[in-house]
């Protein structure tokens, strides 16, 4: 205990100086190292033992991580480390590699100001290492590279000192092209975060043997390419490790070359908060003001057996202290903090306060959930936390005994505030609950961890696929009459530009937005003009243009307009699956003047009559989500990876050589993904390691529309005749 009491202190005295504070992330591809690495630091810090550092997997601390061997939650640690006779406070997050954890990995983002790319020497830049960049870019982090499992280029491949350094620089330029393709269009980034040897922000060795170097630790030991070559191949790793360990290669690159709070604040505050830059509150968050009102960014949601909720954060400005009464955005009413503490691992240590420019660890913020900005004052809230990829598979959980049903509802509420990329819908007429996520893992690990955390034994249905529904053309102008006869709505729908919809999924245009700034971004991506002045609203990824001129009693009526759009595009008329990619103007209206005759129960059915009757004639067609895949195999398995993809109704669009392995690349559809891992096993002999990525939607084949829209209405309870307009298919 002394010992973590001393580190404790330690961080405690380093958090009132923001200059000597370094918030990071490790993001990178599934397998790559990262937890491995972060045990590395933590050995270095003093934290756990030297011996069992690499093994230890000390950041996987629930049960399940530890079987599967895959980092599944995002895991806190505070640090400190001295560089240069100074002392420095390391908040540092270890982040899930596997795609369906994502979201885990941009939410961590949002807390950090830089993020440590970790790329695995042999396998080079894969799916996921872009990913994660374009989360960390996305949020205005800092990236540095650390190229991980050098040693097996030197004992396994064999290869020589030119062979490697070719691979090397090889990679170095794959994620330099990465960040040069995001980073283009933001015009807040005016330094070059390219990353190179000579800069000192790369560095290379393996985590799993504890030795690393970069160009600053060359030049500090005087060892070279060719001593490391020479240790490593004498089988003298523990020297290595002794003449250069990781854990200080690293952690001196992370002082040098990431910014501090003082340094990256005034550049994210404005790409992550939309409120008036000319504010105090502004202020006080570009200055990293410890006496300022209280701004607590909220990323995550863990929950503690013994004192409930924990919210972790960014604290942006002000100090956070017990006792505090707080805002939570969206909520009524005020907050009371109960404790305070920063991270230690899976452990929290409680501390007296924690001041801006740091990671917190805090209890009592009941309405909180990922995403909420908590603070002393009422302001405008952060953006929410845009996530890349959205739920595409779902399944059905029961629970097993009646008597246990309150706490799964209680659970899957606690669940979907943890982990805001999970959706639980609860089915009032079948009494079914679904649960959708990213991948039938993220739904298997919840589900076993409702079981074994909450000790509720629950049934699960098959894996079901989420659909979207789009228009395919334009519509004639279409009439929804009410229920009495005495309101018409007149309203054409059309497809809208694959670029638009591109900024609508990337959350680049909202009605959250300044007007002028909506219109700007919105001609920005192709749509003209006056339509782009005419925007009324923004529904899902649909948009719905007021045309009219002059209309009575239109403008009362406008919020039950909307809620009748909104009906209607949540559940399209194919098979109530959500439609995307709509633009639906309103022509023309004829209102009753008596507001008793133009009530919910007339306008609401009215709209969503017409709009569907619009889609219809605009041919929506059923969209199913893809996955990009790739498939690493040796030669002789290559034929039979291959087939794997395309007897799923995918397709195979490049195969090329690298290492030893033959690399497949392709798409293919969700649903038919289900099962392919037990497939592509047995068809390789267990020899293809493979990694799928959502790939967003894309129009399913005519010819089998009818079958999936027949197969989802029998599943829902709905009529399973389709109306007889709907014969394009």
């Amino acid at each position: 205990m002394g010992r973590r009491k001393k580190i404790v202190e330690q961080c405690e005295r380093l958090m009132d100086n923001p200059d000597q504070i370094r918030n990071i992330a490790i993001a990178a591809h599934v397998d790559h190292g990262k937890t491995t690495l972060t045990d590395n630091l933590l050995a270095g810090a003093g934290m756990i033992s030297e011996d069992t550092a690499g093994e230890q997997l000390a950041m996987d601390t629930e049960e399940d991580e530890q079987e599967r061997g895959i980092t599944i939650d995002a895991a806190n640690v505070s640090m400190t480390h001295e560089y240069e006779d100074t002392d420095y406070l390391i908040n540092l997050i270890d982040t899930p590699g596997h795609v369906d954890f994502g979201g885990d990995v941009t939410r961590a983002m949002r807390a950090v100001d830089g993020a440590l790319v970790v790329v695995d020497a042999v396998e080079g830049a894969m799916p996921q290492t872009e990913t994660v960049l374009r989360q960390a870019l996305r949020e205005g982090v800092k990236p540095t590279l650390f190229i991980n499992k050098v040693d097996r280029l030197i004992s396994e491949l064999q290869e020589g000192p030119e062979e490697m350094q070719e691979r090397l620089l090889g990679v170095i330029h794959e994620v330099n092209e990465l960040i040069r393709g995001m980073t283009e269009e933001m015009d807040d980034i005016d330094e070059d975060w390219t990353v190179s040897v000579e800069g000192g922000t790369v560095g290379f060795g393996s985590a799993l043997y504890k030795w690393g170097v970069s160009m600053p630790s060359m030049q500090r030991t005087g060892m070279d390419f060719g001593d490391i070559m020479d240790l490593e191949r004498a089988d003298k790793r523990q020297e290595l490790h002794e003449r250069t360990p990781l854990s200080d290669v690293v952690l001196d690159m992370v002082c040098e070359h990431f910014p501090n709070p003082v340094d990256a604040q005034p550049h994210r505050i404005p790409r992550i908060w939309r409120g008036d830059p000319e504010s105090e509150i502004a202020d006080t968050m570009r200055m990293v003001n410890e006496d300022g009102e209280v701004v607590l960014m909220v990323t995550d949601i863990g929950i503690d057996p013994h004192a409930g909720e924990i919210a972790a954060g960014r604290v942006f400005s002000g100090t956070i202290e017990k006792g505090q009464e707080l805002y939570v955005s969206g909520t009524a009413g005020k907050n009371r903090i109960q404790s305070v503490g920063v991270y230690m691992g899976g452990e929290r240590e409680e501390v007296d306060r924690v001041p801006a420019g740091n990671i917190a660890a805090v209890t009592g913020l009941r309405d909180a959930i990922a995403g909420s900005t908590v603070s002393s004052v009422e302001m405008t809230p952060f953006e929410s936390i845009e996530h890349i990829s959205e739920p595409v598979i779902t399944k059905s959980v029961e629970a097993q005994n009646m008597d246990d049903l309150p706490k799964l509802i209680e659970t899957l509420q606690q669940v979907a505030k943890e982990d805001p990329t999970i959706q639980i819908e609860i089915n009032e007429d079948t009494g079914e609950h679904l649960i959708s996520g990213q991948g039938e893992l993220h739904l298997e690990v919840i589900t076993q961890r409702i079981e074994r955390n909450q000790g509720i034994p629950v049934n699960t249905g098959e894996p079901i696929v989420v659909y979207r529904e789009s228009p395919t053309s334009e519509s004639r102008e279409v009439e929804g009459v009410s229920p009495n006869r005495h309101n018409k709505f007149y309203i054409t729908v059309e497809q809208l530009d694959d670029d638009v919809l591109e900024q609508l999924r990337l959350g680049e245009v909202t009605m959250d937005m300044p007007e002028q700034e909506r219109r700007e971004a919105l001609q920005d991506a192709g749509m003209d003009k006056d339509t782009s002045q005419s925007v009324e609203n923004i529904i899902g990824k649909n948009i719905f243009i007021d045309d009219t001129k002059g209309i009575q009693h239109l403008n009362e009526t406008m919020e039950l307009v909307v809620e009748g759009l909104q009906e209607a595009l949540e559940d399209g008329p194919l098979a109530a699956e959500p439609v995307e990619g709509a633009l639906l103007r309103l022509h023309d209206a004829r209102l009753h003047e008596d507001a008793i005759h133009r009530g919910p129960a007339q306008v609401i059915p009215a709209v969503r009559d017409a709009v569907h009757r619009g889609l219809i004639d605009a041919e929506i067609r059923l969209l199913e989500p893809i996955q990009d895949v790739r498939i690493d195999v040796p030669s002789e398995h290559m034929g039979a990876a291959s087939g794997e993809v395309q007897g799923r109704r995918g397709r195979v669009d490049d195969m090329y050589q690298e290492g030893d392995l033959m690399v497949v690349e392709g798409i293919a559809p969700v649903e038919e993904m289900i099962g392919f891992s037990s497939d592509i096993r047995s068809a390789t002999e267990g020899r293809a390691s493979w990694n799928t990525e959502n790939a967003g939607f894309r129009v399913m084949a005519d010819n089998l529309q009818p079958e999936i829209i027949n197969q989802i209405r029998e599943r829902k309870g709905m009529k399973t005749e389709l109306p007889e307009s709907i014969n394009y298919f």
